[in-house]
């Protein structure tokens, strides 16, 4: 029982941490009124501009530039909505309702979690700037893709995934593609941590028992080299917990 319960805390200290982003994604301006008529126009300028060139016959790596700069944007929206959400329980404000709108008539809509009330990571733009180029922006593209659909794979315990195995699969590749760049993504310590976790979501989805204690031993093998190779970070508390208490 209080290995159960030390997990839990584990757990929500784990959860409150990623909450926290280590960079504003959004302008501090923008506190008490989050989405403004100003930034409604310049939202819309910004994705016409992206979407006029991803139609185009720009070169690949210029379109997977404005794929990458759409994800980069939406992604800043659903930072926005979330925290409407947070703290109002809903989307609010007439411009953030005409903003949702336009995009959607864009084809850019915005979906959220039918659990969480939440919204997810627009990840299809990031995916199509992968396609176009493997490295988009610099490793940036994969890494939002990677952490983004993480984030949004689980409720209350990061071991539970929700994303079938193919998936979950596609990220762990993910992961090990990010983990060898040269040179590193400036996130390496998130991209190492979501990596160790993702083979303990392996190991209990997985119901061949030997795959399953493979992806786990994988997991304890990552944690065991996160923890060598940042020793005061936070996130060794969690990785702990979750390793010891995953089962294949």
């Amino acid at each position: 029982m209080r290995v159960f319960l030390f997990r839990r805390v584990v757990v929500r200290v784990f959860l409150a941490l990623c909450a926290l982003p280590a960079t504003p994604l959004v302008p501090a301006a923008w506190a008490h009124d989050l989405i403004t008529a100003e930034a409604v126009e310049k939202y819309l300028a910004r994705a016409d501009s992206d979407l006029s060139t991803v139609r185009g016959k720009a070169p690949s790596r210029v379109r997977a530039d404005a794929h990458y700069d759409l994800g980069r944007m939406l992604d800043e929206i659903r930072e926005l909505l979330n925290r409407d959400v947070a703290m109002h329980g809903r989307v609010q404000g007439l411009a953030t309702h005409l903003l949702i709108k336009e995009l959607k008539g864009r084809g850019l809509e915005l979906a959220a979690s039918a659990g969480s009330g939440r919204f997810v990571v627009p990840a299809s733009h990031y995916v199509e700037a992968l396609k176009l180029d493997a490295d988009a922006r610099g490793g940036d593209a994969a890494f939002r893709l990677l952490t983004g659909r993480f984030y949004d794979s689980f409720d209350a315990d990061p071991s539970r995934s929700r994303l079938p195995w193919a998936e979950l699969e596609e990220q762990i590749r993910l992961a090990e593609r990010l983990a060898s760049r040269k040179p590193p993504h400036p996130e390496q310590e998130e991209i190492d941590f979501v990596a160790a976790v993702q083979h303990v979501q392996a190991a209990g989805i997985l119901p061949d028992r030997a795959r399953a204690a493979d992806h786990l031993k994988r997991a304890q093998t990552a944690a065991a080299a996160f923890a060598r190779r940042y020793p005061d970070s936070l996130r060794n508390a969690a990785l702990e917990v979750l390793t010891a208490a995953a089962k294949p």
